[in-house]
């Protein structure tokens, strides 16, 4: 028996996609490059506002931006979904605000056991979720008007069943804990790491399997990278595409649940403003708003981009209007981005 040289070994490495070629096309895909650099990104600022003040990396502050993460990388892969399809949801806050109600209804109001509130959430975020699949599916609103429309009715849909006030939770033993306490930190002291970021982190594993491991994950890129072509060959693009505005809703009642979890209540006036946060965050992570690529590692570092910032903003004083626009404006730089990674491709084709 001959023993292999290390041309041998060499050659099977590159027969088997190993070669140092393959890796060097890996890392320069577009998608990689985004990802890499909104890693990047992400270090500078935590490292930036580290040095611009002490209190940043204090436990408590950390924790808060782990919160924080949580929810808006939530709803952040509930967009994700949608904006692969090309399509848009502008109701994701609303939404969220919305399940958190109908929770406390259930829980508060009517008294039933804490698993009951849990599924009550994530069937009215389906529901919901549903609703607006029909409208753009099936009447043909564009998804822009549709989930506007959808904001609108669930904002005003919250603020009637609560009465414009709170909801609370004190009378439901275990609620808080869905998003405060710490299994891991019950574990390991040494890393107190709350609920909420254990949540985010299987649901961004399921989303994730779903898109690249299912065939609703398949129908999703392929909705967006051109939908006519994937009706003419016989698909149900309506079927597909309510179900993507389905589980995309179901995945607001599951960041529902985190918010009233963590503030022990339903704010009925609380939402408008996080679907913008959550549409950077899938930006800045990669996904092309004209749909067809997109990753759930990207829009988490998205997420955690947009949470550091507002924090970071928040501890140097910065006022509620300017951190609006500084939100605003990353939106733009994100979406330019976005528009010279489909120019680079073009032309690389």
């Amino acid at each position: 028996m001959t023993t292999p040289t290390v041309t041998d070994t060499a050659a099977s490495a590159t027969a088997a996609g190993f070669s140092p070629k393959s890796l060097k096309d890996r890392l320069l895909r577009p998608a990689t490059r985004q990802k890499l650099l909104a890693f990047a990104s992400l270090v500078v600022l935590m490292v930036f506002f580290s040095f611009a003040s002490p209190q940043f990396l204090q436990a408590d502050n950390l924790v808060g931006i782990l919160q924080s993460t949580a929810v808006n990388g939530v709803l952040a892969i509930a967009c994700t979904f949608v904006i692969i399809t090309s399509g848009i949801d502008l109701s994701v806050g609303t939404l969220m605000t919305f399940c958190a109600v109908m929770t406390g209804v259930v829980l508060t109001y009517m008294g039933m056991p804490l698993w009951l509130g849990i599924c009550a959430a994530i069937f009215f975020g389906a529901l919901s979720g549903f609703v607006s699949g029909l409208l753009i599916a099936k009447l043909k609103i564009p998804p822009f008007i549709a989930t506007l429309g959808m904001m609108m009715l669930l904002k005003g849909l919250s603020l009637v069943i609560s009465g414009t006030k709170p909801i609370y939770f004190n009378d439901t033993p275990g609620f808080t804990a869905i998003s405060q306490d710490s299994l891991i930190g019950d574990i390991v002291p040494a890393l107190p790491i709350p609920n909420a970021v254990l949540i985010l982190f299987l649901v961004a594993v399921a989303a994730s399997i779903v898109l690249n491991r299912t065939l609703l994950g398949r129908y999703t890129f392929a909705l967006g990278s051109n939908e006519e072509a994937v009706r003419l060959s016989g698909v149900n693009t309506d079927f597909w595409k309510i179900l993507v505005y389905t589980v995309s809703g179901g995945i607001c009642g599951i960041a529902g649940l985190l918010i009233a979890s963590r503030l022990n209540s339903a704010q009925p006036a609380l939402g408008q403003g996080y679907e913008l946060d959550a549409i950077a965050a899938v930006v800045i992570g990669g996904t092309s708003l004209s749909g067809g690529t997109g990753t759930i590692v990207g829009t988490i570092i998205g997420a955690f981009i947009m949470s550091v910032l507002t924090n970071g903003l928040r501890i140097l004083s910065v006022a509620q209007e300017w951190q609006t626009v500084v939100t605003g404006v990353i939106i733009i730089l994100a979406v330019y981005a976005d528009i010279l990674r489909r120019r680079s491709g073009s032309k690389a084709h």
